[in-house]
């Protein structure tokens, strides 16, 4: 997913290798400068946050199904929440609170009733501000879940579409799992499109400021809840 702006997290990328937030090219031309001459065509590195004690390896299914192993554009990022597993994981998937907890969702509609579950639909928006390749515009992004196992991983997919700017198919990956002091949640996602393709290390750099914010702002709020509780 898009942001608009990076997250705090410490997280480095080392180099070659993965979700839209299913969604778009929101990084400033500052940030993407930067990260785009990091991050070498065709693959990011996986990243992890400070707080992470255990990193992801191999890779990641939800009831056996994953991100786009073809595509050219990937990211994925592990962080370490120190809240319980039903926590994050309702904070994660009550999608119609998003805009609540994460500014650059700026508005969210449920395509269907009920708990989220699979092939459950949501349509939701993000700004996406000008880079060197396209102009700023806000996506309209409609995602459909195509697994979901309670407390454990869900895997969403579909375009994100705005003026002068597509991204074909994002696929976005989320497992959720125990550890000592907290659940470990990892991310990964994949973006295939004629546009984005075109310029990979800024759709990659765009990609990953994305998701390392998301998970900042998951961790904060999980945590903080926590807290209050």
């Amino acid at each position: 997913m898009f942001s608009n702006s990076p997250s705090n997290s410490s997280a480095q990328r080392s180099r070659p290798r993965t979700g839209v937030r299913a969604a778009a090219l929101t990084v400033p031309l500052t940030i993407v400068g930067v990260l785009a001459a990091a991050v070498p065509p065709a693959q990011a590195a996986p990243a992890q946050t400070q707080a992470s004690a255990t990193r992801h390896n191999g890779p990641s299914q939800c009831r056996g199904e994953g991100v786009d192993t073809s595509a050219r554009i990937r990211y994925q990022s592990d962080a370490v929440i120190k809240a319980p597993l039903s926590t994050v994981f309702k904070l994660q998937t009550d999608v119609e609170r998003w805009p609540d907890w994460q500014p650059p969702v700026l508005t969210m509609k449920r395509l269907d009733p009920g708990p989220l579950h699979r092939g459950s639909q949501f349509r939701w928006t993000t700004p996406a501000p000008a880079t060197p390749t396209t102009p700023a515009t806000t996506l309209e992004i409609t995602s459909a879940v195509q697994q979901l196992q309670r407390n454990h991983c869900i895997l969403w997919r579909g375009p994100a579409i705005g003026e002068g700017l597509r991204i074909d198919e994002g696929v976005h990956l989320w497992t959720f799992t125990k550890v000592k002091g907290g659940v470990r949640v990892h991310t990964e996602e994949t973006w295939t499109g004629a546009q984005v393709e075109a310029d990979i290390p800024t759709a990659t750099a765009a990609l990953g400021t994305g998701l390392e914010a998301w998970l900042h702002d998951l961790k904060t709020t999980a945590e903080s809840r926590t807290r209050a509780q």
